[in-house]
């Protein structure tokens, strides 16, 4: 599948990571969802990712409220970033994942997270759109979005949030996806910047993050 651009424009176990305080704050913010099928895709973009990436990294994966996610550990495994569970007050820190934990959304608000119960949005808890609009009032251009393999719609409006900010949206092809409903959803609801197969999404943003353009795109989406 060709990218759609937007109009104008079994394994061991991980020891999860906690932050270090002393790592530089972020200036821009990659929101990664996902759900059905989206685990394999999360490790591959993890495993790509480089440990200097300029960004903080949150991941909304819809989990089970009842069990405890291994998440965390089987991406800090996957992957040379430090991953923890994302916790309120946390203070985004670039080449850190933060993930979401069960039965709460997680919100960004003035460079750190907030977990919070709240209304279940698509009947989930955690779900992904709460979290890409608040990056999207955050971050505005220096946001980006990726919504990866799962069912429904979950995404979609937040992806729009994010694109209508100034921010880039990446979807993983359907054609690939285990589950296609959420990229497809997100494709027709607002043709995003990028539609690329699992493998291509860490090169991707990491070209975009450290590209020499970055800083100036995004000043001039302002």
């Amino acid at each position: 599948m060709e990218p759609h651009v937007r109009k104008g424009s079994t394994a061991v176990q991980a020891v999860e990571i906690t932050p270090n305080e002393s790592t530089e704050r972020a200036g821009a913010l990659v929101v990664i969802g996902a759900s059905a099928g989206g685990v394999r895709s999360l490790k591959t973009v993890v495993e790509g990712l480089p440990p200097d990436l300029p960004a903080g990294i949150v991941v909304v994966l819809h989990l089970s409220p009842t069990h405890e996610s291994s998440l965390p550990s089987i991406l800090a495994q996957s992957g040379r970033l430090p991953v923890s569970t994302a916790e309120t007050g946390d203070a985004l820190a670039a080449g850190h994942v933060y993930v979401a934990p069960p039965d709460c959304h997680v919100l960004v608000e003035d460079g750190r997270l907030s977990v919070e119960k709240g209304p279940k949005e698509h009947i989930l808890r955690p779900a992904i759109d709460p979290t890409f609009r608040s990056a999207a009032t955050s971050f505005g251009p220096r946001a980006i979005a990726v919504v990866l393999s799962g069912s429904r719609d979950d995404g979609a409006a937040g992806a729009r949030a994010v694109a209508d900010a100034g921010g880039r949206v990446i979807v993983q092809d359907p054609t690939e996806a285990d589950f296609p409903s959420m990229p497809m959803a997100t494709i027709a609801g607002d043709h995003p910047d990028h539609v690329v197969s699992a493998d291509k999404i860490a090169p991707l943003l990491t070209a975009i993050l450290t590209g020499p353009s970055f800083e100036h795109d995004a000043n001039a989406r302002l």
